[in-house]
C-alpha cells in the first residue's frame, strides 16, 4: 500500500477544467516527453527493434497481455469481493499507480504500431478532461474492465489494431476520470514510474538481485516522496535521488 499522503498531493492537481483547457499549448510537449522517454526505455530494457515483438534475448513480447494483468492488479485493489472485506475502501493510491503502469504498456503499444508524433497526435485530443472527485468503485471497475476487453478483441482478431488504439485511448482516459486521476498527476506519477523502471533494470532487476524494499519501505513509496517535492518532476534529478536513496538503504 502506498504512502495516504499521497492523497493530499493529488488534489492540488486536481486543476479546473478552464486551467486544462487554457493550457493545452503544453499538451504536445508533455505527450511527446512521456512517449520519448518510454521508447528510451524499451530500448534499454528490450534491446533495438522490441516494435517487431521481442526482446533482446528472444523472449516474446505482448503488450496486450500486459494491459490485460494490469487491469486485473487495479481491480484487485478495489473491495470487489462478494465474500471478503466487502466494506473496505479501495486503495486509491494503489490504483494510480497500476493506472501509470498500464500507461507505460499502452504507449509502448502504441509506439509497437506507429511511431511518436502520430501517437502524440492520437492522444493529444484525450487529455483534456476533469476527473471525478466522488469515485464510484462500481464505475471504476466497469471501465478498467473495458480496456481488458479491447485487449482481448485485438488478441483475438475481433477487432483491428488501429480501431483498438483509439478505443485504448479513449478508454484509458476514461478510466482516469473516472478514478480521479488528473492528467497533472499521471503525467508527473508517469515520469517518476518511468524513471524507477529505468533504476531498477540498471540495479538488477531483471537478474533478480534488486532490492525492492528500502529500509521497511516499498520503493515506490520513495519515489512518490521525492515527486511530491518537485514542482517540474526532472528524470534526471529524481535518478539521482533513488541513487541516493537506495545507496543509503541497501
Amino acid at each position: 500500500m502506498l504512502n495516504k499522503d499521497l492523497k493530499t498531493s493529488e488534489n492540488k492537481e486536481h486543476l479546473p477544467l478552464i486551467s486544462l483547457l487554457e493550457d493545452t499549448s503544453s499538451l504536445p510537449y508533455k505527450l511527446e516527453e512521456m512517449f520519448l522517454l518510454q521508447k528510451q526505455l524499451n530500448d534499454s530494457t528490450n534491446g533495438r527493434n522490441w516494435e517487431l515483438g521481442s526482446n533482446k534475448y528472444g523472449k516474446d513480447i505482448n503488450w496486450l497481455r500486459c494491459i490485460h494483468m494490469e487491469v486485473s492488479e487495479l481491480i484487485e485493489s478495489t473491495p470487489w469481493k462478494h465474500w471478503k472485506n466487502i466494506n473496505s475502501e479501495p486503495d486509491m493510491s494503489n490504483i494510480h499507480v497500476e493506472l501509470v503502469d498500464i500507461w507505460h504498456f499502452l504507449m509502448s503499444y502504441i509506439l509497437q504500431e506507429t511511431n511518436v508524433p502520430k501517437a502524440v497526435s492520437l492522444v493529444n485530443n484525450h487529455c483534456i478532461y476533469e476527473s471525478v472527485e466522488n469515485i464510484s468503485v462500481k464505475e471504476m471497475i466497469k471501465e478498467s474492465e473495458k480496456l481488458s476487453y479491447i485487449s482481448l478483441a485485438i488478441e483475438t482478431g475481433n477487432m483491428s489494431k488501429l480501431l483498438g488504439i483509439k478505443n485504448f485511448i479513449e478508454q484509458f482516459f476514461n478510466c482516469c476520470k473516472t478514478s480521479g486521476l488528473s492528467f497533472t498527476w499521471l503525467q508527473k506519477l508517469y515520469i517518476g514510474k518511468n524513471c524507477l523502471n529505468k533504476f531498477r533494470q540498471d540495479n538488477g532487476y531483471k537478474e533478480g538481485t534488486y532490492i525492492k524494499e528500502w529500509n521497511g519501505r516499498e520503493d515506490n513509496v520513495v519515489m512518490i516522496e521525492i515527486i511530491k517535492t518537485m514542482k517540474n518532476v526532472s528524470f534526471d534529478i529524481l535518478y539521482e535521488e533513488l541513487t541516493k536513496s537506495y545507496s543509503k538503504y541497501n
